[in-house]
């Protein structure tokens, strides 16, 4: 079983790209092949699942930040420049108005 276990991790790392459908058919293929016991297929397949949409949620905080710092390197300017910039003007503009 820790072998197996091994596998089942292995998987977890790709299954960010994996459906869950394509999941669920690998984990069904394993209790064909009687590598695992029916009544542990819903547990494994959940697990993984969780574990596959963990590793997401990682790999899009990881590109957020990337891409963050990426923007910042570049002195791209923010919404917050822009609200500021916005702000500016119509100060101007409301002072050669009156």
């Amino acid at each position: 079983m820790t072998d197996f276990m091994k596998k089942a991790i292995s998987l977890g790392l790709g299954i960010t790209l994996t459906t869950k459908e394509k999941l669920e058919g690998y984990v069904n293929e394993l209790v064909a092949r009687g590598e695992i016991a029916p009544e542990e297929s819903k547990d494994l397949a959940a697990r993984l699942i969780q574990k596959g949409e963990e590793q997401q949620d990682e790999l899009k905080r990881m590109v957020r930040e990337q891409l963050q710092k990426l923007l910042r390197d570049l002195d791209v300017a923010t919404k917050e420049d822009f609200r500021q910039l916005e702000q500016r003007i119509e100060q101007l503009e409301a002072r050669t108005q009156a």
